[in-house]
């Protein structure tokens, strides 16, 4: 019987299928990964030349993996082009709500809000602009993909989720109140965000596909 076969996933959430492999006599063939790579669309058809070069994975719990199997996982992506990077698993599911899962939400909500209000097809292509349309883009994404998800990262979802409802409940009260100063205050706090999505702090890359 072979002994040496190597388990990894390209799963959105960790924890938990860490939590479930960790009793088990040969979890060290297990290598949990993710690769921050992917459209709204789904399917053999959706497939795109070069999606993960020079695009992030992260690879979680590391330690719990056989060396020789992490050595495997980390150069198939590098043979693909991708930018290695270690995160535990807790963290990775917290960031992820942050940074992924939100966005998901934040396009399923206003797409269900334009439906209710819009009920003419024709209205919203003719306002429908590049901005709109990039805010939405993610509500094009598979149910089957996202409600397991939601579900089993449904702890740290819900804590981004009071802090995105707050936010919204600051722009409502500045809003109704006209207090021009705290919208002000809260668009140029926000604007912050360009700063890390410019990369003009340092990426925490801990290996590149071309250190070689």
């Amino acid at each position: 019987m072979l002994t040496n076969q190597v388990v990894m996933d390209v799963g959105s959430t960790k924890a938990n299928i860490l939590r479930i492999v960790k009793g088990h006599p040969k979890s060290g063939r297990y290598v949990a990964t993710h690769p921050m790579a992917g459209t709204e669309f789904s399917g053999p058809d959706a497939a795109i030349v070069n999606l993960y070069r020079d695009k992030n994975v992260i690879l979680c719990d590391v330690e719990k993996s056989d060396d020789d199997a992490l050595g495997l996982v980390k150069n198939v992506y590098k043979s693909i082009g991708m930018k290695i990077l270690y995160m535990e698993s807790k963290a990775h599911d917290i960031h992820a709500a942050y940074v992924s899962h939100i966005s998901h939400i934040s396009s399923f909500a206003l797409s269900l809000t334009v439906l209710d209000k819009e009920k003419e097809r024709k209205n919203i292509l003719d306002m429908a602009s590049g901005g709109f349309e990039s805010t939405v883009r993610l509500a094009k994404s598979a149910a089957s993909m996202w409600m397991p998800i939601f579900m089993l990262n449904d702890e740290n979802v819900l804590d981004v989720m009071n802090n995105y409802i707050g936010k919204l409940q600051q722009f409502r009260d500045a809003i109704s109140n006209k207090d021009e100063g705290e919208i002000t205050r809260l668009i140029e706090e926000s604007n912050k965000i360009k700063k890390v999505l410019d990369r003009k702090e340092e990426p925490v890359l801990i290996e590149s596909a071309y250190d070689r």
